[in-house]
């Protein structure tokens, strides 16, 4: 390839493509390209239901108000992310794909789809799921019941159409759960920057869709996975099972590396970071 390594970001739940504001000025300080995404229904895409904004709040109503972004579903989002990846590689740039947290269920069936175009995938403490595994199997999977998050649902998922925060709660207790579920080693300012730029409705359909990676197109690429081992959100047991039971369908083994981090060490830990991914690149 004649051009450099352009890294392309995928967020998570949740979150947006500030996700990465700390991380992208280190990798192109360094020389590197990098292009990030609102996914469809996340960030700028996403619409609210009108009940989180009333005034006075009234939880029974947000608990029930079906989702406004219910019927974004993970081809939508994967074809996103596919167009941002061709326009990445053009110039014969080497794209490195990177997905943070729920952002793994995007890369995946990415990957699998224009692995011509990928020069290396990145799970950072994602869900990196094997063949036919559904998200929410791993959602609910034995290795997950330390998982925090699940206590943070202000919603049934089954009836909104959504995984739905109370992402403007005002309760004190809620507000230290979100903390200690995805920013335990993140500064009070980066978490007072990044709970501003949440979104509260997830879409529920994009967890119900199996992985359909293969051996043949997936399982071609340099494949990474960043543990982070002080992860409230997806715990180390879970990471763990995950990077096994890929590498047990895949034939090949999950280039692992560890930091000790909470959920988001784009925030807490930025220069470490930046120092995998550019190994990974070179």
């Amino acid at each position: 390839m004649s051009g450099s390594t352009a890294f392309v970001f995928v967020h998570g739940a949740w979150h947006s493509e500030a996700t990465w504001r700390k991380l992208r000025p280190l990798l192109e300080a360094a020389g590197h390209k990098t292009f990030a995404l609102d996914l469809p229904g996340a960030g700028a895409n996403a619409l609210e239901p009108s009940s989180l904004g009333a005034s006075p709040f009234d939880g029974a109503a947000f608990a029930t108000e079906p989702s406004p972004n219910a019927g974004v579903t993970q081809a939508d989002r994967t074809a996103a992310v596919v167009a941002l990846i061709e326009e990445a590689a053009a110039g014969g740039n080497k794209v490195v794909l990177v997905g943070h947290s729920l952002g793994g269920i995007t890369i995946s069936p990415v990957a699998e789809a224009v692995p011509r175009h990928i020069h290396a995938v990145v799970y950072l403490t994602a869900f990196m799921l094997a063949p036919t595994m559904v998200p929410v199997q791993m959602i609910m999977h034995d290795t997950m019941k330390a998982a925090l998050v699940p206590r943070l649902f202000a919603a049934d998922p089954a009836h909104v159409g959504a995984l739905r925060l109370n992402t403007r709660s005002q309760d004190p207790a809620y507000r230290a759960g979100m903390r200690a579920a995805f920013y335990g080693d993140v500064s009070d300012d980066d978490f007072a920057f990044i709970e501003k730029t949440l979104h509260c409705d997830e879409p529920a359909g994009v967890v119900m869709e199996p992985s359909q990676v293969t051996r043949e197109r997936f399982g071609s690429l340099a494949r990474h996975y960043i543990r982070c081992h002080q992860d409230c959100a997806i715990v180390p047991e879970g990471q763990d099972f995950m990077i096994a039971a890929m590498d047990s369908a895949m034939g090949n083994t999950t280039v692992v590396h560890d930091m000790q981090a909470s959920h988001s060490p784009f925030l807490s830990q930025p220069e470490t970071l930046a120092a995998i991914l550019k190994e990974i690149a070179h």
